[in-house]
């Protein structure tokens, strides 16, 4: 065995065994030079893609929310009032307070007294912020929201 070490004596160096038998957990002294560098290069687009997929997914998710909210407040006024033209124009107002043009808004009524009325709201989210990206540049998500209600009349 080693000689014994005594308080204050220097560690061993990486690998050599300290004085009481075992190694020493001490990073080298001499610096791995580029290391650092070939690490982050390698971690740096995995990051960044996971970064951008969550905001692209928030985006989405935004997205479909506005699309349900539209959906739910002309629904509402098809059920209350009857009328899908102004239901259909609620819609479309929501949609572009938030920007969102271009989405289709449907409107079904089946025509029996107090029965069912359903609106239903697509839209072809453009993937943006991932275009960079190849076979997703110009691609499109399909989000589509439906709700129905019980009429008052």
């Amino acid at each position: 065995m080693g000689a014994s070490r005594e308080i204050g004596d220097p560690p061993a160096p990486w690998g050599h065994p300290a004085g009481n038998g075992m190694t020493s957990m001490r990073p080298p002294e001499k610096p791995i030079r580029g290391q650092s560098l070939v690490e982050f290069a390698l971690v740096l687009p995995v990051m960044l893609l996971l970064l951008v997929g969550t905001v692209e997914f928030g985006r989405a998710w935004m997205t479909r929310n506005i699309l349900t909210g539209a959906s739910r407040e002309a629904v509402r006024i098809a059920a209350v009032q009857g009328n899908a033209a102004s239901a259909r124009s609620r819609a479309v107002g929501i949609l572009a307070s938030a920007g969102i043009s271009g989405a289709a808004v449907s409107v079904l009524d089946d025509g029996t007294p107090y029965g069912t009325c359903s609106v239903t709201v697509s839209y072809n989210f453009p993937v943006s912020i991932v275009g960079f990206l190849p076979g997703l540049a110009g691609k499109t998500l399909p989000l589509s929201t439906s709700t129905s209600m019980r009429k008052e009349f």
